[in-house]
């Protein structure tokens, strides 16, 4: 559950609303896809060309399938930020759950035109990587919680040293 402002859970007031998260997260999964795309198919369109053509069939590998790439995460990061936002305006809750249930609605919509099986077996799978995700996130979120403890600095002879003064602190 996302920390506001404020600094208690509930709604995260620091994104932008949803119509233009929706925008935003697609440009940056676009963004993302393309930058992974750049590198991966550089790199095969270098491996699988003859030795003197290399940086030519990586440019034009580029050239050909970064874009496609970048369209795939794109698509799959807009229609996730649509199905999020959908989800917490009909629960009007911000938890976890509204990620899975997203991430099995965007899994089950892309795999749509293999028939409502495969529909139902790609959303369950987003779905679970979904809630790893999400399960990974909490936990993280409470081992910082519990680590982030404000520590006062113990200056020797303050009042806040210890008594005896500080061990680690020659005198």
């Amino acid at each position: 559950m996302p920390i506001t402002q404020t600094g208690h859970p509930g709604q995260d007031h620091s994104r932008d609303p949803c119509p233009w998260v929706i925008l935003n997260d697609f440009g940056g999964a676009f963004a993302m896809g393309c930058i992974g795309g750049t590198i991966w198919h550089g790199i095969k369109g270098a491996r699988n060309s003859p030795r003197g053509e290399r940086m030519l069939s990586s440019v034009s590998a580029i050239k050909a399938r970064a874009p496609v790439l970048g369209g795939n995460f794109g698509v799959w990061g807009g229609l996730f930020t649509t199905f999020d936002c959908s989800v917490k305006s009909v629960r009007q809750k911000e938890d976890p759950w509204n990620a899975i249930i997203a991430g099995f609605c965007t899994g089950s919509t892309l795999a749509l035109r293999g028939g409502p099986k495969t529909a139902f077996g790609a959303g369950v799978m987003c779905g679970i990587l979904l809630g790893v995700f999400e399960g990974v996130g909490v936990l993280m979120q409470r081992l910082l919680a519990e680590n982030n403890k404000p520590i006062a600095p113990i200056i020797p002879d303050s009042p806040l040293a210890p008594a005896g003064g500080n061990a680690s602190v020659p005198k």
